[in-house]
This record gives structure tokens, sequence and C-alpha cells, in this order.
């Protein structure tokens, strides 16, 4: 899968090992680098439904978001960055036709 980031300084804080573990810890940048390379590995976001992580869509004022659990209560927020996003009948996004994603960051989605 396409994975692009939100800002540049995001992108650099994913993919400097040493900042991520300053900012998040060891055994949270340990997941985020995992939950990476399983979107990196991903065709799709059809592919991430039965890998850990528990991918799923969110709702309210983060309705065109998904996440990946981290460690309790962080989350990976991402959204497709696909030129067209398809919806499904019930307004769900169409998995399967995900192949590029926009990374935003790591948050608490329960605030």
């Amino acid at each position: 899968m396409d994975i692009i980031f939100k800002s540049k300084k995001l992108e650099k804080l994913f993919n400097t090992e040493v900042e991520l573990q300053k900012k998040y810890g060891k055994n949270c940048a340990r997941k985020i680098r995992s939950r990476l390379d399983d979107l990196h590995a991903a065709k799709t976001l059809e592919n991430l439904r039965t890998l850990p992580g528990r991918c799923h869509e969110l709702n309210g004022n983060k309705s065109n978001q998904l996440s990946l659990d981290l460690e309790h209560p962080l989350r990976l927020i991402f959204e497709p960055s696909n030129q067209d996003i398809q919806r499904k009948e019930d307004g769900g996004l169409d998995w399967s036709l995900v192949n590029a994603i926009k990374i935003l960051g790591v948050e608490d989605t329960h605030d």
C-alpha cells in the first residue's frame, strides 16, 4: 500500500527509531513500526482485517478516518488517500479499493 504522511515532521518522526521511542516509549514505538510494516505489505485495507491491530473505521467528527490499536489507549490514525474514495451502500468504506493512505498521527480517540 502507498503511505504518505500528514507532514514532513511526522514522516521524520515515524522513520527515526530513536525519536519514535523517545516520544512514545519502546513498546509503543515497536507497535507503530509493526503496524506500518503491515500497512506497507498490504495491497489494500481489506488485507488488514485479519491482522493484529483491530483496524476499524472511526465515526463522528472522524468519520473519514481509520485507526489501528497500539498501546492502550493510543491508536495510529490514518485516512484513505486514493483519488476516488469508494463507499458501500451502507456508507462504509470499500476497503478492497483503498490502496493508499495518509498517516495523520497517534492519539487517544476516546478523549
